[in-house]
């Protein structure tokens, strides 16, 4: 029996989109943290909350977005 070719582009395209979504997010995190740090004089203490605060969030919403599918 062979596997449908679209069904894996779709998984594909469904996994990348998951993985770049909890790149943007992370990213848009540590960036937000490194600018208030910067911007209160607070090194590196926004930053470190920042980046925690992006992962717990990225893998509530790749969680979220899993149970949905």
């Amino acid at each position: 029996m062979k596997a449908d070719p679209r069904k894996n582009l779709n998984d594909y395209a469904r996994y990348s989109s998951i993985a770049i979504q909890m790149l943007a997010i992370i990213l848009a995190g540590v960036f937000a943290g490194f600018k208030l740090d910067g911007w209160l004089h607070t090194k590196p203490i926004l930053t470190v909350i920042f980046s925690i605060v992006s992962v717990a969030l990225s893998i509530y919403f790749i969680t979220k977005d899993l149970l949905r599918r």
